[in-house]
């Protein structure tokens, strides 16, 4: 378990991570996602050692790493740090590579490389390639696997996915979650995309600004965000203003379910995934629409003063813009407190 109490980092006195205190559970997948700015990949270079505390605590399985002005160093902290281009050795082999974190002295050495290699997925004969001679890919695949040999407490992503194709990007990261899972290494990743950390979480963290605007499960934190902001940051959001009533907000886009009993006014969102196109509801107008292949992504802009709504239909239903249609809100809306 990795928890860290109070966190700070100052960069000519201006906080680069502000009183961060969160848990990372053991063998589970805490993922940081936050815009650039927000302090992530600083909090992750805390956590590796390569940065040391202004303030608060660090510990990994009940052993303090730093605390009060005192730092173990990176090299005794156990802990495996995979960046964002695999920064393999362009001078040495891929075996090279991946043994680099496995005793010269250890007896089951090239048999130890050769199971990593097959771990991540690369053939054997790739073992006497340079890095260069590799796809960026396979590039991460050898950089995890150096990673692996470390035989981490934790493992640190710093954005590992982010150079990739799209579709290659998701085969490496369900590749990665199943091996980091397999062998039961806490793992925290650290990305600026919202349905990578969402995909990969068991734990997300949203920060923003330097600190920590919200923490849980990513279900969770999706549906039922702390603020708008981190609403926004997750994905499409629909807010609008309505009045709370037994149960029910009365809102310009009907009434809406919401599991909250207070009354008054309040703010409501609702995801675009929760808008159906129906025989009635609120009225708007297409302004715009987007094939995607098995959908169409319509813009509508509803009568009612709220601004424009992202909603997917099958690629079967044909709507033209200018098209009026009528907009209802299926599943229950979430209040913010």
């Amino acid at each position: 378990m990795l928890v860290l109490d109070g966190v700070t980092k100052l960069y000519g006195g201006q906080p680069g991570v502000r009183d961060v205190s969160l848990t990372a559970p053991r063998g589970g997948r805490t993922v940081v996602v936050g815009p650039s700015g927000s302090g992530k990949t600083t909090l992750l270079r805390l956590i590796a050692g390569f940065e040391n505390l202004d303030a608060g605590s660090l510990t990994l399985s009940h052993r303090s790493l730093c605390k009060a002005g005192q730092s173990v160093p990176p090299h005794r902290r156990n802990i495996a740090y995979v960046a964002q281009e695999g920064a393999l050795f362009p001078h040495m082999s891929i075996g090279e590579n991946i043994g680099f974190a496995v005793p010269k002295s250890d007896a089951g050495r090239s048999a130890r490389i050769g199971e990593l290699l097959e771990r991540v997925g690369l053939p054997p004969e790739m073992i006497a390639r340079r890095p260069h001679e590799l796809s960026g890919g396979q590039q991460q695949r050898v950089a995890l696997a150096r990673a692996l040999a470390q035989k981490p407490d934790l493992m640190l992503l710093d954005e590992p996915f982010s150079a990739l194709d799209t579709g290659l990007r998701e085969a490496m990261r369900d590749m990665v979650g199943d091996l980091l899972a397999e062998a039961g290494i806490t793992t925290i990743l650290v990305t600026h995309d919202q349905a990578e950390a969402l995909a990969f979480a068991d734990h997300l963290v949203v920060m923003r600004a330097g600190s920590v605007a919200d923490a849980g499960p990513p279900q969770r934190l999706y549906a039922q965000p702390a603020d708008v902001e981190t609403a926004r940051f997750l994905g499409e959001a629909i807010v609008v203003t309505g009045a709370l009533e037994n149960g029910v907000a009365h809102t310009p886009l009907g009434m809406i379910a919401v599991n909250h009993p207070d009354q008054g006014r309040a703010e409501i969102l609702v995801r675009p995934e929760h808008i159906v196109l129906g025989p009635d509801g609120a009225k708007g107008v297409i302004t715009h629409r987007a094939y995607r292949g098995a959908q169409w992504r319509l813009e509508i802009k509803p009568d009612a003063d709220v601004p424009s709504i992202i909603v997917d239909v099958p690629a079967t239903v044909e709507h033209q813009p200018g098209d009026v249609v009528f907009l209802q809100v299926a599943g229950k809306g979430h209040v913010f407190a």
